[in-house]
């Protein structure tokens, strides 16, 4: 069965405008926390639980290093996976055996990936909460707060990214669950390039 991978990368930005939701003024002091913490994160690992509209769970892990690189992988035999490698964000597809990308910048992943991490701006936030034992902000694309919501949930002692929830503009969720998560790891440099699988290099479809 084909998996299709849903992770904050697939929701679109265009156009990006000031935020008309609430902003750092707003609620200053659990934004301004979230920046340090998301700014301070340059390199991560960490094992990932995905759990799908349809209850479909699928387990993985998730490498990060900023400025601009992350890589998803599922475990076998799932051979999907997704990988940032600076300027492009590259979906395989194993099933099709080719993989589609876009340019980061064109990507929610972008948030996340950026140099310096902004709660204002193109990324509007929609609230700040707590809520199941996290602290919680749901942030959508200024531009079109209708196309769906991005959720971060942290603990707070220390302050650690543990899950996202996706809402895509149809109303259905994905959940990703962080665990094991470690920072400061030197990743193989090789680790964020795009290698076709069946080649065992850079291919690229036409």
């Amino acid at each position: 069965m084909r998996v299709i991978i849903v992770f904050l990368i697939v929701l679109f930005l265009s156009n990006p405008v000031l935020a008309a939701n609430k902003s750092v003024k707003d609620i200053p002091a659990e934004a301004a926390r979230i920046e340090k913490y998301l700014n301070g994160l340059e390199s991560a690992q960490a094992r990932f639980v995905q759990t799908t509209h349809d209850g479909t769970q699928l387990v993985g892990t998730f490498y990060l290093q900023r400025p601009g690189k992350l890589r998803f992988e599922y475990d076998p035999p799932i051979e999907d996976f997704v990988v940032a490698d600076g300027f492009f964000i590259y979906f395989y597809d194993s099933q099709l055996e080719e993989q589609t990308n876009a340019p980061i910048g064109q990507t929610l992943a972008d948030f996340l990936l950026r140099a310096n991490i902004e709660l204002s701006d193109d990324i509007g936030i929609e609230d700040i909460r707590r809520g199941g034992d996290f602290l919680q902000v749901e942030l959508v694309q200024a531009a079109d707060p209708e196309a769906g919501s991005l959720t971060l949930g942290f603990s707070e002692n220390p302050m650690t990214l543990k899950k996202w929830r996706i809402v895509d503009a149809q109303g259905l969720i994905t959940e990703i669950e962080l665990f094991y998560l470690k920072t400061d790891i030197i990743h193989p440099r090789n680790l964020f390039g795009y290698i076709d699988p069946k080649r065992g290099q850079p291919h690229y479809n036409e």
